[in-house]
């Protein structure tokens, strides 16, 4: 029934206020989808948009103008801490943004030939005034909801059992984590959740999106996100806050205890072959197999279960091609969390593409993996390396996770 109910309030439009449906009124004034499912379609993955003005397609851009005394950013005078293109029809929009690519050629050592695309993403439209001189973008893809519950559930002891921030063991990976802030506990707490695991938990991480992604307020985000030119206390709300506690923690459980999805042909000998190509490569020093959960403070079914994630949550540096140049708490522009693979096989199926990174920009697992930099340069060089049946065999073993 809880579950249930979650879910409704999960893929039901948020309408504007006042409105019958007063369970579900309050969206705006400014937002970037009119519901959680919008950019999480079937619980699943965001993509870039398919062209310039689209909407509600599940990538949006975080802007910051410095760090404040914590670490967090903070976001334009004008625009906050991220663009949001639309709004209810007495406010104007923020505006929207193009994406543009460049093509990057490359070759494998077999003599193969590869492209990627290299985004550059630009304000268009805006309507607030000028930026920061200083304004930085980084652009966030919606994540799959998958195994949310699973991960959070991962000891404090275990994850900082993954750390190794000087490269003790000389393998060139050094994971480090997140300390970022806790609206509830008034303290900086390990990071979990988002591509730079910027947010704690997964409440946090629920109420934030409501609050940035919709105009949505709650008992821990209760403010606007009021346009400077605009009085807010004139516009009608959907209630203080215009998502009640009960209604909020019933979106944190169904956003908790979405399965992961079992695994296919794992026992095939090609994909037994990719695995150990995944594992001699040195992909499991951030991608790790398997993890064992800890106490879950408030699901018990999530405690103490053996699960295979591959990710360490960890930061870690990517190299310059991928930053961002945009820091995050401790997070620093080239560093990005360790993107979870569960379900990763799945994403064309649930969605309908297979875009991955932060910012979509890979069209492909492969493409991913040629992206790889900075700790991770020493494994893509040898991925380079491979032959074209091995490197079809590593990528079908990540298919079926």
């Amino acid at each position: 029934m809880i579950f249930g109910v979650g879910k409704s309030l999960f893929n039901l439009n948020w309408v504007v206020s006042p409105a019958s449906t007063t369970a579900r009124d309050g969206l705006g004034p400014l937002f970037n989808s009119r519901s959680c499912s919008g950019c999480h379609f079937n619980d699943g993955r965001g993509r870039a948009p398919l062209f310039n003005g689209e909407f509600s397609h599940g990538l949006l851009l975080r802007l910051s103008i410095g760090e404040d005394t914590n670490g967090a950013p903070i976001g334009d005078a004008n625009y906050k801490g991220q663009l949001q293109d639309q709004s209810i029809p007495t406010v104007a929009t923020e505006g929207g943004f193009a994406v543009n690519y460049t093509t990057i050629t490359g070759e494998y050592l077999d003599g193969a030939t590869y492209e990627l695309r290299d985004p550059t993403y630009t304000l268009i439209n805006i309507s607030l005034g000028d930026t920061n001189g200083n304004l930085k973008i980084s652009p966030r893809v919606a994540n799959q909801m998958i195994g949310l519950g699973l991960l959070e559930a991962i000891s404090e002891t275990t994850l900082k059992s993954f750390t190794d921030e000087t490269d003790l063991n000389s393998d060139g990976i050094s994971g480090r984590l997140n300390y970022v802030w806790d609206v509830q506990t008034k303290q900086l707490e390990i990071g979990k959740f988002g591509w730079k695991a910027n947010q704690p938990n997964i409440l946090q991480q629920v109420a934030g999106a409501f609050n940035g992604d919709m105009g949505i307020t709650s008992s821990l985000f209760p403010d606007e996100n009021c346009p400077p030119n605009i009085d807010c206390t004139t516009i009608p709300n959907g209630g203080t806050p215009e998502i009640p506690d009960d209604d909020l923690q019933k979106v944190v459980l169904y956003s908790s205890t979405l399965a992961v999805p079992g695994r296919r042909n794992w026992k095939d000998q090609t994909v037994l072959e990719g695995k150990q190509i995944f594992k001699e490569l040195n992909c499991i020093a951030c991608h790790i197999p398997k993890i064992t959960t800890g106490v879950h403070p408030t699901i018990t079914a999530l405690s103490n279960q053996i699960i295979r994630p591959y990710t360490d949550l960890l930061l870690h540096d990517m190299g310059e091609g991928l930053s961002d140049n945009r820091p995050d708490f401790l997070a620093q522009g080239n560093e990005w969390r360790t993107q979870p693979l569960w379900g990763i096989g799945l994403i064309e199926t649930v969605n309908g593409h297979t875009n991955l990174l932060h910012d979509g920009r890979a069209r492909s697992i492969e493409e991913a993996i040629l992206w790889h930099g900075g700790e991770a340069k020493n494994s893509k060089e040898d991925f380079t390396k491979l032959t074209a049946e091995q490197r079809a065999k590593l990528i079908g073993f990540i298919k079926t996770l």
